[in-house]
């Protein structure tokens, strides 16, 4: 099996940062929904994909989103060519006998989950999502900028009233200017993050 280049690794890991600042250069349509393509492709438990996005791009959504925002992520969210709400959706069972069509039973067993287990299974999964977000944004050149400085409840009054989405993290999206990059924080080594048994 072939593997990822030392180009690939530089763009999807090594040289890839976190940016809070935004070149004045839009990000298409089609750039979020080839990103979305990608990032539904990697492995979620029972392959429930709970992972939910909106991605805030009109001037009156990006308006609304700020009033939930907290004061120090208010400009850099202002200025991001799209943040998107990455979330997950609590009622993911619903979508089960589309997903994994092979267990039919599959919905009504995770549908009778108790809620605590269910918590867990869609903030894992919708999680695991999210990093395949930003992996996939990477690998289509856009830089990101995730952050938790925001009042989550209120994000989902505001975006998902009457759903089961609920707000995960929020990710700037697009062409990030490198002259407001902070200097690179340090990485735990493998002796301090690892073992091998």
């Amino acid at each position: 099996m072939p593997i990822a280049h030392d180009d690939d690794l530089k763009l999807l890991f090594t040289e890839a940062r976190t940016h809070n600042g935004w070149l004045d250069k839009p990000v298409d349509d089609a750039t979020l929904h080839r990103l979305y393509e990608l990032a539904r492709m990697p492995p979620t438990a029972a392959n429930s994909n709970p992972l939910r996005i909106v991605f805030v791009k009109s001037p009156a959504a990006k308006e609304k989103l700020l009033t939930a925002v907290a004061p120090g992520n208010i400009d850099k969210t202002r200025a991001a060519p799209v943040t998107a709400i990455v979330a997950y959706d609590r009622e993911f069972h619903e979508q089960m006998p589309k997903l994994f069509p092979a267990r039919p039973e599959m919905a009504k067993n995770l549908a009778g989950m108790p809620e605590a287990a269910r918590d867990r299974w869609v903030t894992l999964n919708g999680s695991l999502g999210g990093g395949y977000v930003i992996l996939a944004a990477r690998a289509l050149g856009l830089d990101c900028g995730p952050m938790g400085g925001f009042d989550n409840a209120m994000v989902d009054d505001l975006f998902f009233a009457g759903t089961g989405w609920r707000s995960n993290f929020l990710l700037n999206l697009g062409y990030g200017d490198p002259a407001k990059l902070y200097p690179r924080n340090p990485r735990l080594s493998f002796e301090d993050a690892c073992r091998i048994e």
